[in-house]
């Protein structure tokens, strides 16, 4: 029974991003690991864990949200990435 953990910075994905990435990557693991087997499926487990943005850093920079929104959109309250201006 696999169990994979996508770790991201929060605020980068948004709710479809999240659902698609999560139905891929058990796609993926059914594809590979379970040879194409449905009842393989029920076995998946796939958990997006994300965490504040403070909690990372790239090139020795800490993204902040102001930075996440700028570069990919923000979330608006409904979990939809908002369109940029």
């Amino acid at each position: 029974m696999p169990y994979i953990t996508i770790s991201t910075v929060r605020g980068i994905l948004d709710a479809e991003q999240k659902k698609t990435l999560l139905a891929r990557v058990t796609d993926l693991m059914v594809e590979v690991e379970g040879h194409g087997s449905a009842d393989f499926r029920r076995n998946v487990w796939v958990r997006i864990d994300e965490q504040e943005p403070a909690h990372w850093s790239l090139g020795g920079t800490q993204p902040t949200p102001e930075v996440i929104a700028q570069t990919f959109g923000a979330i608006g309250a409904d979990g939809r990435r908002l369109v940029k201006a």
